[in-house]
Order: structure tokens, then sequence, then C-alpha cells
């Protein structure tokens, strides 16, 4: 396996696109409440060195100017909470500004230097902390590993150390929804098992289906249903890496989720490299 890392933006429209679509990993893998999946909305903002400008408001969805924000750095970096680059809750012309102010920039984080030129926008998602999940989801010679913790967010700590674990060995089944929920949801409360069960199946078959390498979402928000609607679902931060050895199989799995005008077409073969390149 050659695993390639993709910015957030791509991992996030990949999942918004495939999360409903991708078969089953196995035939026990089903879906059995209803939840309100995440939708693809999020926003790229590039800096073009030649103009010294920003992606222009003409190219930007019509959400990004009507809601609260999440503005950050879409570069592969690590803590970007604790590195001091995350615009939150915030209406356009504010996070368009933080933006303007970095774009272009060098910035250190940590032990690396280097120019910011990439952002990703976002709408803001109020919760509490008591609703944030951790979720990573890796691969090694002997299978997938599903690592969760009930206590996500940016003060999650030494995930290793306190997460728990699920196996799967190459070559066996998705285990029992009983078995994911006494193995890693033993400290989730009892009313939001089932629907964590049902996002970790569909997680887990778009893990498969796309030939992730990695895939970790820190937090992981499960919003209770309000008015008697479903729960709903939110992915808040995300890294991931991609099977570069799989792209002759998936290159129009992973091209089609991330056409924006393909994301109200249902079924259908996809055939087709629709995309930019990842």
């Amino acid at each position: 396996m050659s695993s390639k890392a993709i910015r957030e933006y791509d991992a996030k429209l990949l999942l918004a696109y495939w999360l409903e679509r991708a078969p089953p990993v196995s035939k026990s893998a089903v879906v059995k409440t209803d939840f309100i999946y995440p939708p693809p909305a999020v926003a790229q903002i590039a800096w073009d060195p030649a103009t010294g400008a920003i992606t222009p408001d003409t190219n930007l969805p019509p959400w990004v100017f009507t809601t609260k924000l999440v503005a950050k750095p879409d570069q592969l970096i690590k803590r970007r909470g604790k590195a001091g680059l995350l615009c939150l809750n915030k209406e356009w012309p504010v996070a368009k500004e933080w933006i303007a102010e970095r774009a272009g920039k060098p910035v250190k984080v940590e032990s690396t230097t280097g120019t910011l030129n990439t952002f990703i926008v976002e709408p803001f998602v109020p919760h509490p902390s008591t609703d944030e999940f951790y979720v990573c989801i890796n691969s090694d010679r002997d299978g997938d590993n599903i690592l969760f913790t009930h206590e996500g967010g940016v003060d999650v700590g030494d995930v290793d150390a306190k997460a728990l674990r699920l196996s799967i060995p190459v070559g066996t089944e998705f285990p029992s929804r009983e078995v994911v929920k006494n193995t890693i949801l033993t400290h989730v409360v009892e009313a939001k098992k089932e629907t964590l069960v049902d996002f970790l199946i569909r997680l887990y078959s778009v893990y498969v289906d796309l030939h992730f390498a990695y895939l970790e979402i820190n937090p992981l928000v499960v919003l209770d249903g309000v008015d008697g609607k479903a729960p709903t679902v939110h992915y808040l931060d995300m890294a991931a890496k991609l099977d570069q050895t799989a792209e002759s199989i998936c290159g129009p799995k992973w091209s089609i989720a991330r056409d924006l005008t393909a994301g109200d077409k249902k079924g259908g073969k996809v055939s087709a490299d629709r995309g930019p390149p990842m």
C-alpha cells in the first residue's frame, strides 16, 4: 500500500457523496435507524501567488454569505486549534478578512514553517462538548482498526492510550451491532449508541469501498433530533489518506464525489472522471 494524504476539503466531499451510496461492507452491515447525513457544505479558498488575491466571492456557494462559518488552513496541518489557526463562528466578511490576513504569509507550526495558500470554509455547528466523539480507522498488514473514544475535541489527549479499539482482521466480516456497542461504545450514553453504530457501519463501508488507508474524525458530533426529527451527524475536523495503488479502481469514484454538480444525483453507474485532480 502506498498511501497519500489528501486535503480535508476533498475528504469531506468524498464522505458526503458516498456515505449514502457506497455498498454495505457486508450483508450484516445494515443501517437500522434514521439519522441525517452531513451535507456537502464545504468551500475551498485559494491564494493566487501571481495576483496576491484569494478566491473571489463570485466563485463561492450561496450559503457562505448567509451563515456563521468556520475557516481554517487546509494543508495537512495537525492541531490547528492549538496553533491559533481557527476562525470560529464568524460571518463571511470577518472570515474573509481573517483568511486574507494569513494567505501568502509564512507560518510556523511546531518545527515546520510554510506558506498558507489553501483554506477550507464550512458552516459553524454549535454543540455541547458532551456531543463530541473521536473516531479513527486505520489499516495494517493484519486488517483494519476502528479507534473510538466518547471524549473528542481539541483536548482529546493521547488517543492511543484512551481510545477503545475494534479490530477487523483481513478476510473477516464486519462485526455485529452488539459487538460494536460492547467493544468501542461502552462509555457512550444509551440514546446515541444506535445512531453511532449506524454511522460507523456507513463510515467503514466508505472506507473499504474507496480504499482509504487512514480516516480520522475529531470531533465527530452527534446531535439529538429536535421536534420529532432524526438525529444529525457532523464531522468537524477530518484527516485522511487514500491508497494510491487503488487509483485504477477508485479513480472515477474519487472524482465524481468532488464534482460539485453531482451532489444531487443518486444511483447510476459512475464511469467518468468528472472531478478535479486529487
